[in-house]
């Protein structure tokens, strides 16, 4: 059920990232990186909104991580790899902060 969110939508844009002033470029490309990665890995029958939940929580977790532009693109999947593996609707508050 993934095909029917449009990653593009929620990729992030340079203004997102505005808060990254002048790494907000490379803050974005990696943040962008991390979902693609996401929808790549996550099972095409993923329920529709338990990925909209997964993808909430990225942002909320990520966009301002003061770590974002530092970590490597193979711990970020990493990230994700485990996120996706852990990830449970009822407990989506917290479980997943501590990788």
């Amino acid at each position: 059920m993934k095909e029917m969110i449009d990653i593009h939508v929620v990729l992030a844009t340079v203004e997102d990232m505005d808060h990254w002033d002048e790494q907000a470029e490379d803050a974005t490309e990696k943040f962008n990186d991390m979902l693609h990665y996401l929808y790549d890995k996550a099972d095409d029958d993923i329920e529709v909104t338990q990925f909209e939940r997964i993808i909430q929580h990225v942002w909320e977790f990520w966009s301002k991580d003061q770590h974002l532009v530092e970590i490597d693109v193979e711990d970020l999947q990493d990230w994700v790899d485990h996120l996706l593996a852990t990830w449970d609707d009822e407990d989506s508050t917290g479980q997943n902060d501590d990788y």
